[in-house]
């Protein structure tokens, strides 16, 4: 017999997956958020980017800036990376902070460069100088800034100037193309160049309705942009008669987040489809479309709190950190490229293997030498028992240990170097720095309760899941305790 759900549930595959930091049960949720742009729109980052690139290059041209035959590479940036804009670099660093890859301008920084400049400084980033990649919106800025990083060095731009100052010269032309909506009009005039379609998004959130979830929509984005996309993204796919605004409950556009959930602001309704407003006088008084306001409004009016809401968004700060920190909501991160990651990741099974497998013999090794060294310590010391096999066959046996490790760390460098590159060439792995999570990873686990690759994936898992975090993992873990057997 056929079952649709169950055979939805029964498959999900791993980069569909919706995985879990701490426990959430689905059933205790009562309203859930949603941001709109890279949550519930789905953009081509490559085609968007691009032209957030060349909107950003026309300003800095406009004021003189020789950057006519600058290109973009969204190869080269990827999220959770951060741009030091004391030293003009873009660094990957660990989860504690530490800097384990750094390249100025866009050349990479050589290891030895790296340690002098890094030897004893962690990116903090509650301190001004680091900025941090939170969503994919920043690929072109980012860029951008490594090109001009180069320029600056080369004596090419106007200065004086600072590499902060540099960073606010890119900031403010971003904002400004940004502010006047250029990109926005050749998006809603293009949307297929730009908008990657998502048929299964709109039952995942039909289901979440009619299990009796308050579903509300917050977004930065101005009114006419949001009415054209979720149009775009969401009607055609709805059973008939319906629109994307018989989901919401509420609507909230020009949110202004992440002050929209610390800043007690003013509220406005939507009067007019053209965009005129009204005040909000006393708080939300009916469901339909909102501006700005603060999210205290919104709790007030559904008559919920804290942990009873749900949100999910793309960007770490505005929508995850911030709603988690001040409002206490539960939080969801959709992060579009996990699903590449973990392609990358199956990818290099085999390679992992190798690695472990001769990291192993490597660490094996070092034991035997450490014990050798150690023996050779004791019989020159000689404060404990000798060893029966003379001092110098030990350091016979030491030489022959070294070169042995000497080859296997020929063999492993290659591998280590190719590992991660299937999902970015330049920075490797998204959730790992070497064998260390990221510090992406340390900002994901902080402050989103659940994660996945789409809203959508929402749909294999149902409105009813209980989510459950994993035993978190400790170095000890895997010591084996129990007693030795004994044979008779």
């Amino acid at each position: 017999m056929h079952d649709p759900v169950e055979e939805a549930y029964a498959d999900v595959p791993a980069r569909r997956g919706i995985y879990c930091n701490r426990t959430l049960n689905l059933r205790s949720i009562q309203a859930i958020g949603y941001d709109m742009d890279y949550t519930l729109v789905h953009y081509r980052t490559a085609e968007w980017e691009a032209q957030a690139y060349e909107h950003l290059r026309g300003k800095l041209a406009e004021r003189g800036w020789p950057v006519e035959d600058l290109e973009f590479r969204p190869d080269r940036v990827v999220r959770g990376l951060v741009i030091d804009t004391r030293c003009g670099n873009v660094v990957k660093a660990n989860q504690f902070g530490y800097i384990k890859q750094a390249h100025h301008g866009t050349e990479s920084l050589p290891f030895g460069e790296m340690r002098e400049t890094y030897t004893r400084t962690l990116v903090d980033l509650s301190e001004p100088r680091w900025v941090f990649m939170n969503t994919l919106f920043s690929i072109s800025a980012a860029w951008m800034y490594q090109q001009l990083v180069d320029l600056l060095d080369a004596d090419e731009l106007p200065g004086p100037m600072s590499y902060e100052n540099l960073w606010e010269e890119v900031g403010q032309a971003l904002d400004a193309a940004h502010l006047e909506g250029m990109l926005k009009d050749e998006i809603t005039s293009d949307p297929e160049r730009y908008v990657q379609l998502d048929p299964e998004m709109p039952l995942a959130l039909l289901d979440q309705k009619n299990a009796g979830n308050e579903l509300v929509l917050i977004t930065n984005s101005e009114w006419e942009y949001t009415r054209f996309m979720m149009e775009y993204a969401f009607d055609r796919f709805l059973p008939e008669g319906m629109t994307w605004r018989d989901l919401f409950r509420l609507s909230v556009v020009s949110a202004d987040k992440p002050d929209f959930f610390s800043v007690e602001k003013p509220m406005f309704r939507l009067a007019t489809e053209d965009g005129l407003v009204r005040p909000v006088v006393g708080g939300i008084e009916e469901d339909g479309i909102y501006l700005g306001g603060h999210a205290g409004m919104v709790e007030s009016y559904l008559g919920l709190s804290g942990d009873q809401i749900l949100f999910v968004g793309d960007h770490l700060f505005s929508d995850v950190n911030v709603s988690k920190k001040v409002m206490r909501w539960r939080t969801a991160l959709v992060l579009r490229e996990l699903e590449r990651e973990i392609g990358a990741i199956a990818v290099s099974q085999d390679r992992q293997a190798e690695i472990r497998q001769k990291m192993d013999e490597k660490v094996e090794l070092e034991r035997k030498v450490a014990r050798l060294q150690l023996q050779i310590q004791r019989n020159e010391g000689d404060y404990a028992e000798d060893s029966d096999t003379p001092t110098d066959e030990l350091r016979r046996q030491i030489q022959d240990h070294q070169q042995s490790i000497r080859d296997l760390d020929g063999a492993i460098a290659p591998l280590v170097i190719r590992d991660g590159k299937d999902f970015n060439d330049t920075w490797g792995y998204l959730m790992r720095s070497g064998n260390d999570k990221s510090l992406m990873t340390r900002q994901l686990e902080r402050y989103a309760d659940i994660y996945t690759s789409r809203v959508s994936n929402f749909l294999r898992y149902t409105p009813y899941v209980f989510f459950r975090a994993p035993r978190g993992s400790l170095p000890h873990d895997a010591v084996d305790e129990s007693p030795p057997s004994r044979t008779t």
